[in-house]
């Protein structure tokens, strides 16, 4: 017989517990889906935290073995431009080297057990290649701007290079749909003209125009669906994931544009970026204070900072997660409600974002219903239980209005 502190920690009380909470989710909710989607997310979540754990280690590694001031001293020819990419190269074959058995598990094995992963072993080899050298491009030009900074600027750097990143993520924002996504992915026009008008109407109802609409073969990857608006100006674009498209009536996916539309038209963007770029000031400042109190040779010569690189991300990740991370979640949370109500006014068939909300969370295996710490920590988006909440919310209000 379980005493009474062993019967409160069963595993069947618990159990019993999830099932009383799923008892009482929206009917539209599948609650065995959901049951697997708290699974799912738990199982991603110390994934996750494995991998912040073992890109710590990494990074200590890197330093404290003596590998990071041996690349940082390097004499390569007459430039440290020569040590400057040895050092950003052989640091990231590394960390690809040491944190590849953790990667190939949480989004190859993992995937699959969850009967999510479209890859072969071949396939999802490819895209790591794929990603690992794009990955490489964008931290040459990223980290080099930013040494550049330090060098020239070594007193105001923190200022100069939160504002430079700022201008670099509306360039990246920019390009990403022309440049960087079809290296992933093959994208095709949709040719269904009821949705291409529809999704035509919704654009032009919020004041935007678009470059076109675009079919992604994402079921190459994933049997998990999405949708997005991509690019700024002459690049915006609306993308399909092939998958979505499938499972989605057309007035499903009015609604999910309609939501991203809400965003353009709620000047999210642009407050994200005044927001981000305050945020990457603040952390540059936290960054220099810290980093010249604790190591005085920071900034006095580049192979310095190329040696105190590892502490540096140490640092801004430290700052990104303890400092900022709840508020940016929460932030994003608040938007993402404004975008959802956006998407309510300006769609006919309200049942609409509610089925695809649902249908959503059902087969990505979004759990609807986290814990509150969870949602804090890791939520970006309101849960899909929230969501589902506020459009019944919605259609109470317009009916009362009608009576």
């Amino acid at each position: 017989m379980l005493n009474a502190t062993e019967d409160a920690w069963s595993p069947h009380k618990h159990n019993h517990k999830i099932r009383s909470i799923m008892d009482m989710i929206h009917p539209l909710l599948d609650k065995e889906k959901q049951l697997q989607a708290k699974r799912y997310e738990k199982e991603k979540r110390l994934l996750g935290l494995a991998s912040m754990a073992l890109s710590l280690v990494i990074l200590l590694g890197f330093y404290f073995s003596g590998l990071s001031a041996w690349f940082a001293n390097l004499q390569i020819g007459n430039s440290i431009i020569w040590t400057f990419l040895l050092y950003v190269l052989s640091f990231q074959m590394i960390s690809a080297f040491f944190g590849f058995p953790l990667s190939f598990y949480s989004s190859y094995v993992h995937e699959h057990r969850w009967n999510f992963s479209n890859h072969t072993v071949k396939s999802w080899l490819w895209e790591q290649i794929k990603g690992f050298l794009v990955g490489l491009i964008l931290m040459l030009v990223l980290l080099g701007l930013l040494f550049w900074i330090m060098a020239v600027y070594a007193q105001s750097w923190w200022l100069i290079a939160g504002l430079a990143f700022a201008f670099v993520s509306v360039v990246l924002a920019t390009i990403f749909p022309v440049v960087i996504l079809p290296i992933f992915n093959k994208y095709t026009p949709v040719e269904n003209k009821e949705l291409t008008d529809t999704l035509e109407r919704i654009l032009s109802e919020g004041g935007l125009k678009s470059s076109g609409f675009f079919k992604e073969d994402m079921s190459r990857q994933t049997k998990k669906e999405n949708a997005f608006l991509a690019g700024l100006g002459k690049t915006r674009r609306v993308v399909l994931g092939d998958n979505l498209m499938e499972n989605m009536s057309v007035p499903e996916i009015e609604s999910i544009i309609a939501h991203e539309v809400g965003h353009y038209k709620n000047r999210h963007i642009w407050k994200n970026l005044v927001i981000g770029t305050l945020e990457g000031v603040v952390a540059f400042f936290i960054l220099n204070l810290a980093m010249r109190s604790i190591f005085p040779q920071f900034l006095s010569s580049t192979s310095w900072n190329l040696t105190l690189y590892p502490v540096f991300v140490i640092m801004a990740g430290g700052i990104s997660v303890f400092l900022f991370s709840p508020f940016s979640n929460a932030l994003s949370r608040y938007f993402e409600k404004n975008a959802d109500r956006y998407a309510l006014e300006s769609i006919q068939d309200k049942k609409a974002f509610m089925t695809a909300m649902a249908g959503l969370a059902d087969r990505n295996l979004s759990n609807a219903y986290p814990e509150w710490w969870v949602k804090l920590l890791y939520y970006s988006h309101p849960p899909v239980g929230e969501r589902l909440a506020t459009a019944e919310s919605h259609k109470n209000e317009k009916r009362a209005e009608v009576i």
